[in-house]
């Protein structure tokens, strides 16, 4: 099969979309769409958010030093696409789109959205200018989930949980199951 050679571009697909929620300590919440995030160790867990420096969202989480991720479900695309659209700056996104914040178990200022079905609280260990992006390091501090997604194990069942996947300028849900980590060698 022939290959055609592109120019290089952020172009590793797919990633997840998820919106992350910051705040201030006087009490102000804002919600950002970020589909540039990833897992970066086990153990400590952590991960990391890209954020532009001129997002309202950047000085909050340079300031705090904190944020949570919240995995939306396919549910919540549109609002999920909105709070990427809208700046934290002229809206109030959690009052326009119905979202409850709810307090986290670790952190003080950033709260989870109640409506997402997967919260991560992370606490910034470091931040990296790269160029156009900031990249945050965090520590996960806690997850939570919601009960119906997870089982005896405290296993999260994914499939329930929707996620959304970004490519490409687009939106997917998650795919067919396919197999366990390993099942290529039983």
């Amino acid at each position: 099969m022939a290959k055609i050679q592109l120019k290089p571009h952020t172009v590793l697909c797919p990633v997840p979309a998820v919106m992350v929620s910051c705040g201030t300590p006087t009490g102000k919440h804002n919600i950002i769409t970020i589909a540039w995030t990833g897992t970066v160790c086990s153990d400590p867990p952590m991960l990391t958010i890209a954020v532009r420096p001129t997002r309202h969202s950047y000085q909050l989480i340079s300031e705090t030093k904190e944020f949570v991720v919240n995995i939306p479900s396919r549910a919540m695309a549109e609002t999920l696409d909105y709070c990427g659209l809208v700046s934290g700056r002229v809206a109030d996104k959690f009052a326009e789109r119905g979202l409850t914040a709810l307090a986290g178990s670790q952190l003080q200022y950033a709260p989870l959205i109640a409506e997402c079905p997967i919260n991560l609280e992370c606490h910034v260990e470091q931040e990296l200018l790269l160029g156009s992006h900031v990249l945050f390091i965090a520590r996960i501090v806690a997850v939570h989930a919601d009960a119906d997604i997870v089982d005896d194990k405290q296993h999260i069942n994914y499939q329930q949980a929707q996620p959304i996947a970004y490519a490409g300028s687009n939106y997917y849900g998650l795919g067919d199951y396919l197999g366990r980590f390993g099942f290529s060698r039983q």
